[in-house]
């Protein structure tokens, strides 16, 4: 997606009344691709579902700036949907956060995550152990991004991730008491509450922030539905899990499966599967070979070539 276009479409997208912005995880961005041509509106590069599925690597700090922008670019080039990136803790201090916003908005991204995690101690989201930096030190990472976003183009989104419900030196007062911080003072664009226990705490949350809102499944027995979403407020639905635990879930599967019966798991893989551009179905939207353009670029080179000769 253009650069100039992608924040801006991604605000208009959260501020829509009475619709919820489903936001979806992307593995890669042939995925991504099958994600937009099937109505996904919004994707997240995340450090774990798509950095993970590339490297290897745990969600656990290791991977680079450098390496996080560059898997997201590839998304954001293959696709017209809204790309946001997990920018984790902002890779470092100010000047670090700010070289993530001016990267990220470089290379065609509509919005970027923070976290209020500390930098040393980065934690994936939802596991054990997980603390939070002091709130003037959180304030200080979102204003940075903040301000570096506005000097090049203001409709690029910050977003404030809040991992203070389980931190160990946080609580729920203390999550209330920062999603508010961190859209007056952070002056975030969006706020995410990270882990919440309850429906009700959800309730609570989006009374203190004023601006776009989302929580993530936390502690709740469930994902929430987009109508359960909606009658809480909320502006986004974060199924970031859902591409990549689908496919994973798959591939474990149709394996197990290949073990056992040899190719005859793929052959009734296919008849379980009929109509997809997969396995002998409909047409993909898109020419994944290339070909069409490669055909086109050859007439136009070649025969001028034939011409002159």
């Amino acid at each position: 997606m253009n650069r100039a276009s992608a924040g801006l479409k991604l605000k208009k997208l959260l501020q829509r009344p009475g619709k919820v912005l489903a936001v979806l995880g992307a593995p890669n961005a042939f995925h991504a691709k099958i994600m937009e041509a099937n109505g996904v509106e919004a994707c997240f590069v995340g450090t774990s579902i798509t950095g993970g599925n590339y490297t290897g690597l745990p969600d656990l700090g290791v991977l680079s700036m450098t390496e996080c922008v560059g898997f997201a670019k590839w998304i954001a080039r293959s696709v017209k949907i809204p790309v946001i990136l997990d920018g984790d803790t902002g890779h470092g201090g100010i000047m670090a956060v700010r070289r993530l916003v001016q990267e990220c908005i470089e290379a065609g991204l509509a919005g970027l995550r923070l976290d209020d995690q500390p930098l040393e101690q980065k934690r994936r989201t939802m596991s054990a152990g997980i603390s939070i930096v002091s709130s003037d030190e959180a304030v200080t990472r979102y204003r940075a991004a903040v301000d570096a976003k506005n000097e090049i183009d203001k409709n690029f989104v910050v977003m404030a991730q809040c991992y203070a419900r389980n931190a160990v030196n946080g609580g729920m007062a203390e999550t209330l008491k920062r999603l508010r911080l961190y859209e007056t003072d952070g002056c975030a664009d969006w706020v995410q509450f990270e882990a919440p226990h309850s429906v009700n705490e959800i309730q609570r949350s989006r009374k203190v922030v004023k601006g776009p809102f989302s929580a993530m499944k936390g502690q709740l027995p469930r994902a929430l539905t987009l109508a359960e979403h909606r009658e809480l407020g909320l502006n986004a639905a974060w199924y970031t899990f859902l591409p990549d635990q689908v496919l994973k879930t798959a591939a474990w599967r149709f394996l197990e499966s290949f073990k056992k019966k040899d190719m005859r798991a793929w052959y009734e893989f296919l008849d379980a599967n009929p109509h997809t551009p997969f396995s002998g179905g409909e047409a993909l939207p898109w020419d994944a070979t290339g070909m069409s353009e490669l055909t086109k670029l050859e007439a136009r080179y070649f025969s001028k070539r034939k011409r002159r000769s």
